[in-house]
């Protein structure tokens, strides 16, 4: 059963068929030459219009990804003086059944991936990146066996996760290090980009590359910021000081950062940059809906981008849990029966995260 009681198909029974179904004149309108690039192949934006994209999750870790993170959580916290807040789901990672982790079991991942296609999921975005662990190869073979096209993203996540060599690089070799691996792998974002806690020097140095490397490749980045939120508005400042353009930035898990005055949301929106509430379907429902009916009566909608962070098996159908759809099986009723109307789930759910992923590559594609 999904969150409140809600089957699947009454979850989506909830947005109607209207809520996909708009009329052909409300589609956005996309620079000549944009493209999504997914694992196996670029889409043309209009061809992912069927369905929603979830702009963060992540299907692809190493196994030690998720107990290390979780580790850190609690070290962080104890430094801080803070009480556990949930994060992604709670203070303590939930027990790992025996047999092959479930990110790297691609059987296990193909139906996943196949139950979101059906749940109302047309793309996907993998948000690792070679310091978890992600691979990329596992990532076409369950997109290619599931039919669902997956966005991978490039970068350098957070402090406790950079490779040793971070700290003794400088800006430009961090930047050449991003270049090689857009070169290398068919990536189409570079996410998630981190800062851990307080951002740190490093985090600075990674996010000023970062920026540079959007100049000469046009990829969008989304990020991390941090527990919770606290880096945000420094983030979206070294970016735009380095060149990239508002629009082509997203900063994430701004669900965590609980205000019901949405006073950090708002700065961010009014400056032309998306907002992500990015870890859905859970507890934090309760909380990040009022904050997102606010900014939507602000007039922010075409702002925000949706997505559950998705990191462990209970979570997955398979694990007992709602899916890699559950943001929008579990978590946009919710935002429906607080009074969003069809066309405004719609613009999120549909149009928003096409018009972030869509770029127009500076270099064809191999």
């Amino acid at each position: 059963m999904y969150s409140e009681g809600l089957s699947r198909r009454e979850a989506l029974a909830i947005l109607g068929a209207a809520a996909f179904a708009l009329p052909a004149s409300a589609e956005p309108t996309f620079p000549k030459g944009a493209i999504i690039r997914c694992v196996l192949k670029d889409y043309a934006p209009a061809d992912l219009a069927g369905g929603a994209t979830l702009f963060h999750e992540h299907m692809s870790t190493a196994a030690d990804f998720m107990p290390r993170w979780m580790a850190q959580y609690r070290k962080t916290l104890e430094e801080n003086g803070t009480p556990a807040r949930g994060g992604r789901g709670g203070a303590q990672a939930p027990a790992q059944p025996q047999g092959p982790y479930f990110m790297q079991d691609a059987e296990f991942m193909t139906n996943e991936m196949k139950l979101a296609k059906s749940d109302g999921i047309a793309c996907i975005v993998d948000a690792g990146h070679p310091d978890m662990g992600r691979d990329i190869n596992f990532l076409r073979e369950i997109s290619k066996n599931s039919g669902l096209p997956i966005v991978a993203g490039a970068g350098f996540y957070t402090q406790p996760f950079y490779p040793p060599e971070i700290s003794t690089w400088s800006e430009t070799q961090i930047y050449e290090a991003l270049l090689k691996q857009v070169e290398r792998d068919p990536v189409g974002a570079f996410g998630e980009i981190g800062s851990w806690d307080w951002i740190t020097a490093d985090e600075r140095k990674v996010f000023r590359a970062v920026g540079r490397a959007h100049l000469v490749t046009n990829l969008p980045i989304f990020t991390h910021t941090g527990i919770p939120g606290k880096s945000a508005l420094e983030q979206l400042d070294i970016l735009e000081d380095a060149g990239v353009k508002p629009q082509h930035i997203c900063i994430g898990h701004l669900g965590n950062l609980v205000d019901p005055k949405v006073e950090v949301q708002r700065v961010i929106c009014k400056r032309g940059a998306f907002i992500g509430f990015d870890r859905q379907g859970g507890a934090g429902d309760a909380q990040q809906v009022p904050m997102v009916m606010k900014l939507i009566e602000e007039g922010f909608a075409e702002n925000l981008l949706f997505a559950s962070d998705l990191s462990n098996r209970a979570q997955t159908h398979g694990g007992g849990g709602p899916g890699y759809a559950r943001t929008l099986t579990v978590f946009v009723p919710k935002v429906k029966a607080a009074g969003a109307s069809d066309e405004v789930l719609h613009t999120i759910m549909v149009d928003n995260p096409r018009r972030f992923l869509a770029f127009v590559p500076k270099k064809a594609r191999k």
